[in-house]
């Protein structure tokens, strides 16, 4: 089956729809040198096949500066790294959710809505104004993804093969 990229949106504030709080799970701002970056993203990406899971030390540090105002932030469970979200802040008040994803261990224990809530309430704070929040994922992500997206409120606004 050919993969599709789905890209979903929330222009309002008003369109989130949090998913109730799991006890111990955070989200904490990570500095843009941090080994946490890479060694994250690489776990989340594995099983899905991310670029991220493929990068090698020079990558990585292209990667990292191809956009300065990327915010890395580790969502931790009672201290312990769980996953990772990663904001490109963009012009007119946009910010992409660049990345979004549990570790491995995480997965399939109830936290991905969570997990997104945090993301998605920080998101609609990174900037003096946001006017949109956005992502895209692939139907080779976890399977509950998308149903996770559209849960707290995103919508579909395109489609395309991969």
């Amino acid at each position: 089956m050919p993969e599709t990229v789905t890209y979903v949106e929330m222009a309002s504030r008003d369109q989130f729809t949090p998913s109730p709080p799991v006890s111990g799970l955070t989200l904490d701002r990570l500095e843009p040198g941090s080994p946490l970056i890479a060694e994250v993203m690489a776990g989340v990406g594995a099983p899905y096949g991310w670029k991220s899971a493929r990068r090698g030390p020079e990558e990585w540090v292209t990667w990292l500066a191809e956009n300065s105002g990327r915010d890395f932030w580790l969502l931790a469970l009672h201290g312990e790294p769980a996953g990772i979200v990663v904001f490109d802040p963009q012009p007119g008040g946009e910010v992409e959710i660049k990345t979004f994803g549990l570790l491995p261990a995480f997965v399939g224990k109830g936290f991905g809505g969570y997990a997104l809530t945090l993301g998605v309430d920080r998101a609609w704070q990174l900037l003096p104004e946001v006017t949109r929040v956005w992502l895209h994922t692939q139907t080779s992500d976890h399977p509950h993804a998308l149903s996770n997206y559209h849960g707290r409120g995103f919508r579909t606004f395109k489609t395309e093969p991969a």
